[in-house]
């Protein structure tokens, strides 16, 4: 059986060997930061179960080290306050609301934030504390405060800080408020989602900082930017490549809706192929056209919901090699997004690092090659 040093030092070598690990300081991170201190217990979704199922690996249990030091992410929270500890058999159904982001990931981020040493960093997401750890041995306890929505998410993270000997500044929290006592900071990462950049972060980044962040909305599309700080309010930024998503911020997290009703409305044929909603930046792009819409359905039966004004737009194959759709309520879903897939793809349907972000006294503004391209407001 592998020791956990012996799977630090594995998985150190093979981040490094496909090229997520590019900096010593970062490695050395990896190496001495063992990772189970951080997940103890988590969940593991049953495959092929419906609705999606876990079950807990325990400590000790054969494999949970294994998992531990797998380049995967480890849920260790369901529905905002179920812990692995609180299942005692058998297996549970939930949302993920709390987990320990897959290694290669966290790293990554490090490194596209350009934080070294000197640098103050503010952490928006302790969770498991693991990312926070990595953070304090690369830039030292003194240069991070990392802060937690959660109480008891947060005291677990500070207990494993504290047993590998690390002190960073813990807050307890609503991160989207930063934090307005610690100013001003050389760079901000986010290990959470958000709709839009919180006004506090833009003001607690000094001029010439950089903030990392994935944006996202209430249809669950995901993309990562990086913004430098032009001045306080204000900010400039691009897409990165890859796909990166995380859990959204709970204060930005879509508010509960009734069981959904599919109701008569106004029926046309459809102009896009709805299939395109499938697509990772497709999915985005049809977000940023209806950002109070959540997504269902899949293929070319796609169901939006504007859970804000009850709007609803569903297509479906018309039998003739098209596609219509349905709509009511007084926002025309399908004709935003339609017009945006159609602007992405006269563009060729680029990834998201074709896309920039825009933020100012204005509003913020998500543009496709340039400012004066087309562009999308984000709901603030």
């Amino acid at each position: 059986m592998s020791t956990s040093a012996q799977l630090r030092d594995a998985l150190t070598d093979k981040l490094t060997e496909g090229g997520t690990l590019a900096d010593p300081e970062w490695r050395a991170a990896v190496r001495a930061i063992p990772r189970e201190l951080f997940t103890g217990a988590y969940f593991r979704v049953v495959e092929g179960s419906i609705p999606t199922a876990c079950r807990v690996v325990r400590e000790g249990e054969p494999g949970w080290l294994e998992g531990v030091y797998s380049d995967e992410t480890l849920i260790t929270q369901l529905d905002g306050r179920v812990r692995p500890d609180d299942v005692a058999e058998g297996t549970v159904t939930g949302s993920f609301s709390s987990s320990s982001t897959l290694p290669s990931l966290v790293l990554r981020m490090w490194q596209q934030l350009g934080a070294e040493t000197g640098h103050r960093v503010l952490e928006i997401g302790t969770g498991t504390g693991y990312s926070t750890a990595l953070g304090a041995h690369r830039l030292g306890d003194a240069n991070l405060t990392s802060v937690e929505y959660d109480p008891v998410v947060g005291g677990a993270a500070a207990a494993a800080l504290k047993a590998v000997g690390l002190a960073p500044r813990l807050i307890i929290g609503d991160g989207l408020r930063g934090d307005p006592d610690g100013g001003p900071y050389d760079r901000l990462i986010a290990t959470c989602s958000v709709r839009y950049l919180p006004l506090p972060w833009l003001h607690q980044v000094k001029p010439g900082g950089k903030i990392l962040v994935t944006l996202s909305g209430w249809s669950y599309a995901n993309a990562l930017a990086l913004l430098e700080v032009t001045g306080p309010g204000e900010a400039t930024g691009r897409f990165l490549p890859g796909y990166t998503s995380f859990m959204i911020a709970r204060p930005h997290d879509r508010p509960p809706r009734p069981a959904l009703a599919l109701l008569p409305g106004d029926e046309r044929p459809s102009l896009i192929d709805p299939t395109k909603l499938g697509d990772w930046t497709g999915s985005w792009v049809a977000q940023l056209a209806a950002p109070s819409a959540e997504r269902m359905g899949a293929g070319a039966e796609q169901i939006l919901w504007d859970v804000s004004t009850g709007s609803q737009a569903r297509t479906a194959p018309d039998g003739k090699g098209g596609w219509t759709v349905v709509q009511r309520g007084p926002v025309r879903l399908w004709d935003r997004v339609e017009q945006a897939v159609r602007d992405w793809q006269a563009a060729g349907e680029p990834h998201q690092e074709r896309f920039g972000i825009t933020v100012s006294a204005a509003g913020q503004r998500v543009w496709l090659d340039g400012e004066d391209g087309p562009g999308w407001d984000l709901p603030i």
